[in-house]
């Protein structure tokens, strides 16, 4: 088997992996809130990632801290999206952040292409659909779940530019997920840990059980997001990518939010109705004309789920 056919084999498992995090996330968000998942998420694979901090340069750093900042908000606004919504609808929504990027260009000044007027028609007819699924109407989940489709877009026009200047790919990918982390603790210290008025001590003994019988009870899922969805498999993609072309990519990472339908189906029961169906076939058809003929992205570009 060839390089390029194992790189293809390479991207087609990380894009079925990330089809699971949002039945695995799901999960949780009834009992942890979206911090404290992305906070045990990016700390685990930050953690199993610091060798490649070792002897790093300042530039990457650097780049790694402006990259994850985004990253943050791109979570956060996904998993409380999720707390919201089901997982189905949230994994299509968030797969519409391969189009921010050429619309982004066209604020910017650029001339729109036939492929990007065609792929948003696409995806306006889906997401049309999906949300009439059920006589589900548009809510505040879905609102944050486009908030974290135009975050993962600005991602990943900042990843293509600074994936260009790295020295060290792997120490710009662990400064991004230490950033996630970092950013994640300080957003619980300043958000959530409670500072009640009658009885502090009180309150905030209750609260740390709470969380910690969450995160015991959580476990399983918490281990596998960051050991294997987070730290090994941005590890896979970055050698998957070094093997197969950003447009090649990009089609196999539209088949994401079909994944994650199959495995909500599995795990948590969730079962779309012929519209929603309808509406996530023109969803993914939407994204993948979107990356007909485009110009070549660099690798490790895309932003991961």
């Amino acid at each position: 088997m060839s390089q390029h056919a194992r790189g293809i084999l390479a991207l087609l498992l990380v894009t079925v992996v990330w089809g699971t995090t949002f039945p695995a996330m799901k999960d949780m968000t009834g009992y942890l809130s979206a911090n404290w998942i992305v906070v045990s998420r990016f700390t685990m694979a930050g953690l199993l990632l610091s060798p490649f901090l070792l002897r790093a340069r300042w530039k990457d750093l650097h780049y790694g801290f402006l990259a994850g900042l985004v990253l943050f908000f791109c979570y956060l606004f996904q998993v409380e999206g999720l707390a919201l919504t089901t997982s189905n609808r949230n994994a299509f929504i968030c797969g519409l952040n391969v189009l921010v990027p050429p619309l982004l260009g066209r604020l910017l000044g650029r001339k729109a292409e036939g492929r990007i007027v065609l792929a948003l028609a696409l995806a306006m007819a889906g997401l049309f659909a999906l949300c009439w699924d059920g006589n589900l109407a548009w809510a505040r989940g879905d609102t944050l779940a486009l908030l974290a489709a135009l975050c993962f877009g600005v991602y990943i026009l900042m990843m293509e530019a600074f994936s260009r200047k790295a020295e060290r790919l792997m120490t710009l990918t662990a400064a991004q997920i230490w950033t996630v982390a970092i950013c994640a603790g300080l957003w619980i210290l300043l958000r959530e840990v409670p500072r009640g008025q009658i009885d502090v001590h009180q309150d905030q003994l209750n609260y740390w059980a709470y969380v910690w019988q969450g995160l015991k009870l959580y476990s399983v899922n918490l281990i596998y997001l960051g050991v294997v969805a987070t730290a090994a498999i941005i590890s896979l993609q970055t050698w998957g990518q070094s093997h197969a072309t950003a447009n090649e990519a990009a089609v196999i990472y539209a088949f994401e939010p079909g994944c994650a339908a199959i495995f909500a189906y599995f795990w948590l029961g969730e079962t779309l109705g012929w519209t929603g169906l309808l509406g996530a076939v023109l969803l993914i058809s939407g994204m993948i004309v979107s990356q007909w003929n485009s110009a070549p992205r660099p690798t490790a570009s895309l932003a991961p789920e």
